[in-house]
């Protein structure tokens, strides 16, 4: 292990340590040693990074051998959102359907579960859980990444996630602060407004984040959006009324504050990344999250140079700098601290209280948060091979498009020749001419939020009503179909216990 470099000044290193960015690649880079060796805290890992448990082990270890105390985090909220497991799907149902459970147990068993699969792969700050109330059901970006649309069920089970991470050693990152439910713009495009009265934003956005601050989250994630009644001007992610007097002097926050990623458009085409990252600093965030999309050398060092070049003009006061660095060394401390105990402390088990030792914690979420509706007549289980057609919307950003979902290969595995085909705006008539004489399930994702989406349901079961409809996102229409069934979420665990649902199991 090499210690920072000799010569590199205080300032400097301090400007390094607030970044926290990505990169390309499964190795790491020579030039990201490098900075880590000049005082780097901080890494992010996305899809990209990851093809293995073994090779993700093998990777943070490479990241360590040069500063035993680098922070190694990832997006890992489970469900729709998987960066573990991008290639296949999630073996974690994600907060929707653990929220339509509502038993916080098993919320914390799957969080414990989850924060001890990233452990043991040297993962150590998890940029989860979602703390946003989904109180608007259009929402593009957040859906089924939230617990639920009731305040007091998405406190309840925040808590639950963040005792169940923390736990094993895993550092949990609450976010979007002060809440990103009530938008109807991706912060990934543009910059979403909300324009609810300061009595509305605590009665229902905050009420998770001052639930999860009482119970020791480690980090807290900042959003992009725009609230008038708080700041007119900027985005929470830059507002000083936000970070400092309301998160840190009103609710007591006293650990890291991260920035959502400084790439999108929300900050990148307002203000840039650059100016942004300074202007966040001085606000009160700690820590710039940065690489979803800008992951080379380049960004880190325009990055480390606009924040020693805000210092040196007097924009940003050192002290800012120093305190938020210190900030960053002091969560890392932390996650080392357990690293070296190889212990785990605090509330939470491997699995929930009541089943057996071994239990696929995961497959039980997703087999409990399943919501099967009968048709009108009585439903007969498949037993020969369907023809899965599956509606597609455009995936937001942060669940991406990689990642696999649906229910066909589920069913293909119990009933095999299970063909599928994709639909975006479709042709009924291609979809009953794939299929044939075969019965069709047709796999939506937030079929309220499509017009197309419905109206394609409509003249497909008006056709075939022996279709089974699938929902995988937020279940807001009426339940219709042979068998309708709604999983909460689009993880491949939720796409097996459908599968189990259609045939009957």
């Amino acid at each position: 292990m090499t210690t920072l470099t000799t010569g590199t000044d205080t300032l400097t290193r301090d400007a390094l340590t607030v970044l926290q960015p990505g990169f390309l690649g499964t190795t790491a880079p020579d030039w990201l040693l490098r900075r880590i060796g000049e005082g780097l805290s901080s890494v992010g890992l996305f899809g990209r990074n990851i093809d293995s448990p073994e090779q993700l082990a093998a990777l943070t270890a490479r990241l360590r051998s040069e500063r035993d105390d680098v922070l190694v985090a990832i997006d890992e909220e489970g469900g729709d959102v998987t960066r573990l497991e991008v290639r296949h799907g999630s073996s974690f149902p994600g907060n929707y359907a653990l929220g339509s459970v509502d038993d916080p147990g098993l919320t914390r068993a799957v969080a414990h579960e989850l924060g001890r699969r990233l452990a043991a792969c040297g993962v150590d700050l998890n940029w989860a859980p979602s703390a946003d109330v989904n109180s608007n059901a259009d929402n593009p970006v957040i859906g089924v990444r939230s617990f639920g649309a009731d305040p007091q069920l998405v406190a309840r089970h925040t808590v639950a996630y963040v005792e169940g991470l923390q736990a094993v050693g895993v550092a949990a990152c609450t976010k979007h602060f002060p809440g990103h439910g009530d938008t109807n713009v991706d912060s990934h495009h543009a910059l979403p407004r909300i324009d609810v009265d300061l009595d509305t934003l605590h009665a229902r956005e905050l009420v998770p984040f001052r639930a999860a601050i009482a119970a020791g989250t480690k980090a807290v994630m900042s959003a992009h959006i725009l609230l008038s009644a708080l700041d007119p001007d900027r985005p929470a992610t830059l507002s000083p009324q936000i970070l400092t007097g309301l998160l840190r002097r009103e609710l007591g926050f006293d650990g890291l504050i991260v920035t959502d990623g400084m790439e999108m458009q929300a900050i990148a085409s307002t203000y840039g990344i650059e100016r942004g990252s300074v202007l966040a600093i001085a606000a009160g965030a700690d820590a710039i999250c940065v690489g979803g999309g800008l992951a080379d050398e380049d960004t880190v060092l325009r990055l480390r140079d606009a924040l020693v070049g805000a210092v040196r003009t007097g924009e940003l006061p050192e002290e800012r700098l120093a305190d938020a660095a210190a900030r960053v060394r002091a969560l890392a401390s932390w996650t080392q601290a357990h690293r070296a105990r190889g212990a785990v402390s605090g509330p939470g088990a491997a699995v929930q209280e009541g089943t057996a030792p071994g239990t696929d914690i995961g497959l039980v979420a997703a087999r409990r948060a399943l919501r099967v509706t009968p048709g009108e007549r009585p439903y007969v289980p498949m037993d020969g091979a369907p023809y899965v057609a599956s509606f597609a919307p455009v995936a937001n950003i942060a669940v991406g498009d990689e990642t696999p979902w649906g229910v066909a290969a589920e069913l293909e595995r119990l009933l095999p020749g299970t063909t599928t085909g994709t639909y975006g705006t479709p042709s009924v008539d291609a979809v009953l001419g794939a299929a044939g004489d075969r019965r069709i399930v047709a796999v939506v994702r937030d079929a309220h939020r499509h017009p197309w989406m419905a109206e394609a349901l409509d003249a497909l079961l008006a056709a075939r009503p022996d279709t089974v409809v699938v929902e995988m996102g937020l279940s807001q229409a009426e339940p219709r179909g042979a068998l309708h069934i709604a999983t909460g979420g689009a993880a491949r665990v939720c796409g097996r216990a459908a599968a189990e649902a259609i045939v009957g199991l």
